[in-house]
């Protein structure tokens, strides 16, 4: 894990998210320091994959701010935000399945490597060019992640477990200063789990910021450098993870509303 630094990347101030009568998010505010992993925690219906909707730009929040690199991002679309450097991934595997490997990661390349719309479609020298660039990077992420050997096999010819691994791949497509993983290792053996929390420290080592949320607290005590802890969609607890293991309220929010 790298050194902590200052700078916040990430800011979530007081975000409220209500869908009719039901609040899925009451106003957590905690930030997000630059070259950190941070996992958020909790128990099922806590609100984190809500919340990962909200700085993602799937919701536009109730109330509240959501701020990348100061700027509030609360209001943009989801290609906006992807353009200013957030990517991610879903709890359930979002992979084009008939298509190979490669072109999956080819797919996520293409929000940072543009050809125009024509010139793509009379394959013009500009858009062949920038296909080749496109196809170098996507490579270039399947050798860093393992795959590269499959690169030709249809994406859902893989096991879960590389298929969890290829779609971390393609949120790295796009060059994300962070990269947003929702439960990357659910589902996964104990082999499965071990490749994707190494692959998770790897990303983080190159300089990219990781916002997690995780169920196994084994991958989250062993990758992260601090934890915010949500319950009923607020926020309970916030700090290294030595200090949350140990906090009255995570431990009664855990024993009385389940894993």
């Amino acid at each position: 894990m790298n050194d902590i630094g200052s700078e916040n990347i990430l800011e979530v101030d007081k975000v409220v998210m209500a869908f009719g009568g039901l609040m899925a998010l009451f106003k957590p505010d905690f930030s997000v320091k630059r070259g950190i992993i941070k996992a958020i925690i909790g128990p099922n219906g806590a609100g984190k994959t809500t919340l990962f909707n909200v700085i993602t730009g799937f919701f536009s929040p109730t109330e509240g701010t959501v701020r990348f690199k100061g700027q509030p991002i609360s209001r943009l679309k989801t290609h906006e935000i992807a353009d200013r450097g957030i990517s991610r991934t879903f709890q359930t595997i979002e992979l084009f399945g008939n298509m190979s490997v490669l072109e999956n990661v080819m797919l996520g390349c293409h929000t940072r490597v543009r050809a125009s719309f024509m010139a793509a479609g009379f394959c013009l020298p500009g858009a062949r060019r920038k296909e080749k660039k496109i196809q170098e990077r996507a490579m270039k992420i399947l050798r860093f992640i393992g795959l590269a050997d499959k690169c030709n096999d249809p994406a859902d010819s893989l096991p879960l477990g590389e298929q969890k691994i290829l779609e971390i791949g393609r949120a790295l497509a796009s060059e994300p200063e962070l990269v947003c993983l929702d439960e990357p290792t659910a589902g996964l053996n104990e082999t499965e789990t071990h490749v994707a929390s190494s692959l998770i420290k790897a990303i983080n080592a190159k300089g990219v910021t990781v916002l997690l949320v995780e169920h196994d607290m084994k991958v989250v005590m062993n990758v992260s450098d601090e934890i915010v802890v949500l319950n009923y969609g607020q926020k309970i607890a916030e700090g290294p993870p030595e200090e949350v293991r140990n906090n009255p309220k995570v431990i009664e929010a855990y024993l009385g509303g389940g894993t």
